[in-house]
């Protein structure tokens, strides 16, 4: 099993949920997130006055697929969550030991 770990942009996240539901992704966990990397953040202007926002907002998704998954995922996250544009995000791949289904006491992939 591996654990994909994406960083995307906000406005992005209903476009890529229909393509990794459309590509068999069963679930995965989202967050709203705040970080920076290559943009290191920007100045905005708020009643007149400039400041400086140095964390950008992101959302991170988590999610768990068999392995024999995993490229498809990554490329479909890749493939939808690009503009072009810096800031687009990351896409990280872990091996996962295991995973039970507390509910059921499922292990493994059919706990997924």
């Amino acid at each position: 099993m591996k654990l994909i770990i994406a960083t995307i942009k906000p406005f992005k996240l209903e476009e890529v949920r229909e393509a990794l539901t459309a590509a068999g992704v069963r679930g995965m966990m989202v967050t709203e997130i705040k970080g920076f990397g290559s943009q290191s953040g920007h100045t905005e202007i708020y009643r007149g006055a400039e400041y400086a926002v140095n964390f950008v907002p992101k959302i991170k998704l988590e999610i768990i697929v068999a392995a024999s998954m995993a490229d498809s995922v990554v490329e479909t996250i890749s493939n939808t969550a690009r503009t072009g544009k810096i800031g687009d995000g990351k896409i990280f791949v872990l091996d996962v030991e295991q995973a039970i289904r507390v509910r059921t006491g499922e292990t493994g992939e059919d706990a997924l």
